[in-house]
């Protein structure tokens, strides 16, 4: 039975996020215990990542450590084995719109009048999906075990991680838009805990607070349409909406609440639309992401390629049918969900490139190179380029997710140098062999060293300047130091530009840029914005691609830092977990273009697609028959434009940058060929003040109004008056109760009392006293006999 059930494709998906969540648990409750050393008794836990410098952190035992990566690492790899199980049986079917799609559902939630199911579901876009991000996760925790090796919360890093992955994964695999929205919230919850898991920083955690803040404005809103959906088709289930017609033309026809002229079909899109807004980090709510460079570097390339940004554009993927109800953008027929995506991508993709052109963090201008092409798909959406969309999002992820790890060799190689440069400082290793220094040392031998001086360094740290090890100014001549990190990076930046034919950028890129084209030449507005705005953005990427190639590996190091920068050695531990996902990516950041190529493209289409797109064919049939497309005739016009962009924004910025390498203290040419809108693109259009002027200071200040005036003064003094009614009515009642309750009842035992002390002093045990008494009680009893018989005889 268990065989039958494993091999089951309808069952199979429920443990692909079994494994990541396990993993999460397991490392929580089991293998996370940790005791608190000051983070300055140990170098490894004091200078590499910053800042733990005097403080007091909690380090788990060695071996927990190990535990705890076997824990993630077994749970990712279990989550990959099953996903290419179930990828191997899906790839076997041949697909047709609505039949043979593999899944099962149990009660979740009963609700009196209804009941929710939790479910799984497997369809061509799912099995896409189960391709790229179990590939993406696990080169990332390969990568993590290297890049997180001396940091002292490894497992509570690989637990967040873990879980991380698991909601992604149930996001991909959810038959229904509330467990796809469990999946989004725990991501968000990760994507918070990941970005300020450096949170000493005071950077990380308003970094942290930034993303969550930005992305639950939008979550809201998609909050909003899920359950406005849900009150007009009474199912969240995707196969009960997506996959009927009639559903969906009942959207169509129906009239949005509130909003006239609008259906509720695209009401329920743009509330959707906006939610994957803030999840993807389009205009205007993507201040959030660059920010998000604060976490370790594998959380980058965990948000920008295998979950967070691109479950967003996965969300508009799935609902496609959904918004495009209504529409037919192939017949120039635009409804108000594409006509969003359209605008909103379109802009995003060049306002963001033209940001990343001034940028020197080299991780940040990844950051808004990932907003630039999130909005190349929402475009693409836009205008009806269902395909070309989901095939950019496949390849983004590979070659974006080996940038970002690259990114994070480059900047662990310059810290290296860092701690190098202060060592020699202090006059050892004098006479130290450069090429020695950089080949011989493993990375503990290193470590251990530079403990024994730990103290005379964290002195000197806080009288020397600050180095940034992120910025490419303080790098150059890196393609000598860190050969392998090099190529791949070249790789990874040549699909993200483009080059033509050779990579998988190339070919995602020129299929929608191909689809905006045959929009443009039937006279269709948005095709021809998204078009234009592409292109420009297109030959900014390859700009800035260029350029940050350029200004971080060649010429000659511009820093002292630079010129020892390293990844500890050949054979170090840490040096090949991260160089292995390395060369994996690169491999995906080329072929896997390949599965995408038109077959009436000249040579390749022969080569590569002799009876059909591979990618299309399979994934086409995710939609409807009604608004599946053909794929665009071959057109010189925009392959030449990709070609010219591409190679054009490359050329230019190697003329710039790379034909004469800048040298130390050499000024970007950049600024003094833009004048002040460098400045401008540099300051991101200074929209994060924008916002603080706007948003922030505001509510901030309504907050303290209502502290002051609402909180203190209505609601305090409202209760504190009733407070002091009640107190006195109190303290009246206990004197009350004291005077005349308690007096009476008290004060009768007491005379009692006091009666009996006083008569008990006749108890004397004298003779005499008492003869006396009799005799005193005989004269006052014959007393009052007298008195009585003369009073009774007048």
């Amino acid at each position: 039975m268990i065989a039958d059930f494993l091999n089951d494709p309808n069952f199979l998906p429920w443990l692909i996020p079994v494994g990541p969540l396990l993993g999460f648990l397991i490392i929580v409750l089991a293998t996370n215990r940790s005791r608190w050393v000051p983070a300055t008794d140990r170098h490894e836990y004091g200078g590499h990542h910053p800042d733990y410098n005097g403080m007091s952190v909690p380090v788990v035992a060695p071996a927990s450590r190990v535990l705890s990566i076997v824990v993630g690492m077994s749970g990712s790899i279990a989550a990959f084995l099953i996903a290419l199980a179930v990828v191997l049986r899906v790839s076997q079917v041949d697909f047709v719109f609505g039949e043979q799609i593999f899944g099962s559902a149990v009660e979740w939630l009963s609700v009196g009048i209804a009941n929710f199911n939790m479910g799984v579901m497997v369809d061509p876009l799912t099995t896409i999906m189960l391709v790229m991000v179990p590939i993406a996760v696990l080169c990332i925790f390969i990568y993590s075990i290297g890049y997180m090796a001396h940091d002292p919360r490894q497992a509570r890093f690989f637990a967040l991680i873990s879980l991380f992955a698991g909601a992604m994964l149930t996001l991909v695999v959810a038959d229904n838009l509330l467990l796809l929205f469990v999946g989004w919230e725990i991501m968000g919850l990760c994507s918070y805990l990941l970005i300020g898991f450096w949170f000493e920083k005071e950077s990380a955690y308003k970094a942290a607070i930034k993303a969550f803040t930005t992305t639950r404005v939008a979550d809201v809103i998609m909050l909003l349409g899920i359950a406005y959906l849900y009150s007009v088709t009474g199912t969240l289930s995707f196969r009960e909406i997506l996959y009927n017609t009639e559903v969906l033309e009942t959207l169509a026809n129906t009239p949005a609440i509130l909003i006239g002229g609008m259906s509720a079909a695209g009401l329920i899109g743009v509330f959707l639309i906006i939610g994957t807004i803030g999840k993807s980090a389009q205009f205007p709510l993507h201040v959030w992401l660059p920010d998000a460079m604060e976490g370790p570097t594998p959380v980058s390339a965990m948000i920008h390629a295998a979950a967070m940004v691109s479950a967003g554009v996965y969300a508009i993927l799935r609902m496609y049918p959904l918004l495009e109800a209504g529409g037919h953008p192939h017949a120039g027929e635009f409804n108000s969900p594409l006509l969003l995506m359209a605008i909103v991508g379109g802009f995003t993709a060049l306002f963001s490139a033209t940001i990343a052109v001034a940028q020197n963090d080299v991780k940040k201008v990844l950051a808004y190179s990932t907003i630039s092409q999130l909005g190349f798909m929402m475009a693409a959406l836009g205008i009806g380029a269902f395909i070309a969309a989901a095939f950019h999002l496949i390849t983004h992820a590979f070659f974006k997710a080996l940038l970002f790890m690259a990114s994070g060799s480059v900047i662990h190689a310059m810290e290296h140098g860092e701690h190098h440069v202060h060592e020699h400082a202090h006059g050892h290793h004098d006479d130290e062999d450069e090429d020695e220094h950089a080949h011989g040392h493993a990375a503990e031998a290193h470590h251990d060293d530079h403990a024994e001086h730990h103290e005379e360094h964290h002195d000197e740290a806080h009288s020397a300047p600050h180095f940034d090890p992120q910025d490419m100014m303080n790098m150059g001549g890196l393609a000598k130091r860190i050969p392998v990190t090099f190529y791949t990076f070249v790789i990874g930046g040549l699909s993200l530009a483009g080059f033509p034919l050779l990579t998988a950028g190339f070919w995602s890129k020129d299929e929608i840029l191909a689809d905006a084209w045959l929009g443009t030449t039937e006279g269709f507005g948005p095709h021809a914005f998204v078009f234009l705005m592409l292109a420009t953005a297109a030959f900014l990427t390859a700009f800035y691609t260029a350029r940050q190639l350029c200004l971080t590996f060649l010429g000659e190091p511009r820093t002292e830092e630079a010129k020892h920068a390293g990844l500890g050695g050949p054979s170090n531990v840490v040096s090949i977990t991260m160089q292995l996902p390395l060369i994996i990516l690169a491999v995906f950041a080329i072929i896997a273009g390949f599965v995408g190529v038109p077959p009436d493209f000249p040579i390749f289409g022969a080569i590569f697609s002799p009876e059909h797109n591979n990618f299309k064919y399979f994934v086409n049939e995710t939609l409807p028959p009604a608004i599946q497309a053909d794929a665009p005739a071959f057109n010189w016009f925009p392959v030449a434009v990709s070609f010219l962009v591409a190679l054009g924004g490359l050329g230019l910025g190697y003329l710039m940058y790379g034909r004469k390498p800048l040298k130390a203290g050499e000024e970007d040419p950049l600024i003094k060929m833009l004048g002040p809108v460098h400045n401008v693109l540099k300051n991101k259009y200074f929209f994060d003040e924008l916002y603080e002027t706007i948003f922030i200071k505001p509510s901030q200040a309504v907050a303290r109004a209502v502290s002051e005036f609402v909180d203190r003064g209505i609601i305090d003094g409202t209760l504190h008056t009733i407070g002091f009614v009640f107190r006195w009515i109190g303290d009246l009642l206990k004197m009350l109760n004291l005077w005349l309750i308690d007096g009476f009842g008290d004060g009768i035992p007491r005379l009692i009392g006091w009666t009996g002390l006083q008569v008990r002093r006749i108890q004397t045990g004298r003779v005499q006293q008492y003869l006396l008494l009799v005799a005193a009680a005989a004269v006052i009893i014959g007393l009052i006999f007298v008195v009585s018989a003369g009073t009774a005889a007048n």
